[in-house]
């Protein structure tokens, strides 16, 4: 009986360390706002212009939900997982072309000393590595996220390196098939909507840099299994001092046909900064410039936008905020034609300018 006893405890301290050992957590945002937009198109990309006030899902987090595990594998490696689940808040549904987790999706091995590699829908270098230099945060309502990053920002099938090396941090990715129309990884077509990109950042105490390239090779036919050609690099830096941060960047961008001909050439640049009034209460300004030098031969009015959010935490994981913008040329996000009109707020015709402010809830758990 007395060995029994024994044998019972051992096999539950045993227990108790094995679960000790992996963890996986539950988490989300809930993010819900009202939403005044004016001058935007009734239908269409071209329809007639009108004014609009809504409820919105996402004014400064996507809503979401997701899991994240992680086990200690002993020896300084670790397994980890991702599962995130994007959906709108107003009417319960998926987003993401309705995926169950068309936010992230990998799976991978981490190692304390030499890095972590990742595989499946995953963001790529270039969203990583300016991530901490845009001083809205990619705030999900009216920051231009297409325009500075291209459309493959998340990238279906693929694997990712990252590094962190004392104030360096080091990333690279490939997929396989970054999500476009075609899908990539069709037999005999190896290059179609294959993405790849690489970077650095460095941080340390008050100054933070990066810099940074992206390619996508989006399908252009099929059925001659042809492939375009997207190419972006970007630079940025950051400085705080006190309750303020600012924040600056570059980003060059080239689109070519399979036969070489220009689709866009643009270079697109922003600058702001937070500020940080109280312990609660939080500001930030930022200012979007993209000067199109070439859409498809002709030249375009160059389309700019200002943005301006107060966001007041009643706690840590809720928060109150306003959030506005004002762009010329384009609609709010600076959505063009030159991103496929991918943000969802087309100008109404004869119109060059869109206003939006939100006034919203968010609550992180």
């Amino acid at each position: 009986m007395k060995k029994s006893l024994l044998a019972l405890a051992a096999l539950g301290a045993f227990a108790g360390a094995a679960q000790a050992q992996s963890s996986v957590t539950l988490y989300g945002v809930a993010d819900m706002n009202i939403e005044y937009v004016s001058h935007m198109s009734s239908s269409g990309t071209s329809g007639p212009s009108g004014n609009v006030t809504r409820m919105s899902s996402g004014g400064l987090s996507g809503s979401r939900w997701g899991l994240r595990g992680v086990e200690d594998l002993g020896s300084g490696m670790k397994a980890l997982f991702v599962l995130e689940s994007g959906f709108s808040l107003d009417t319960g549904s998926s987003q993401q072309g309705s995926r169950l987790f068309g936010r992230q999706a990998y799976v991978g091995l981490e190692s304390a000393q030499f890095g972590r590699i990742t595989l499946g829908r995953q963001y790529t270098t270039l969203f990583d590595l300016l991530a901490n230099f845009s001083p809205s945060g990619y705030a999900t309502q009216y920051e231009p996220v297409v325009a500075q990053l291209g459309v493959n920002f998340r990238s279906d099938n693929t694997v990712k390196y990252t590094g962190v090396f004392g104030p360096v941090t080091a990333i690279a990715h490939w997929s396989f098939g970054a999500g476009a129309p075609g899908g990539g990884e069709v037999p005999g077509q190896f290059r179609r909507d294959t993405a790849y990109g690489a970077g650095f950042g460095y941080a340390a105490g008050p100054f933070g840099a990066t810099i940074a390239y992206d390619q996508f090779n989006p399908t252009e036919s099929a059925a001659a299994g042809t492939s375009a050609t997207y190419k972006k690099a970007a630079v940025a830096g950051s400085y705080a001092f006190g309750p303020a941060k600012v924040m600056a960047g570059y980003r060059w961008g080239q689109a070519k046909s399979s036969a070489g001909a220009s689709l866009l050439r643009d270079d697109y640049y922003w600058i702001g900064a937070n500020y940080q009034v109280t312990a609660p209460l939080g500001l930030t300004l930022q200012y979007n410039y993209d000067n199109v030098k070439s859409m498809n031969g002709v030249n375009v009015p160059n389309p700019w936008q200002v943005s301006f959010i107060a966001d007041y935490s009643l706690s840590k994981r809720t928060d109150v905020y306003l959030t506005t913008a004002y762009a010329k040329n384009a609609g709010l996000n600076l959505d063009t034609a030159a991103i496929g009109f991918a943000n969802g707020y087309p100008l109404g015709a004869g119109k060059t300018n869109m206003f939006g402010a939100g006034v919203g809830i968010r609550h992180k758990f």
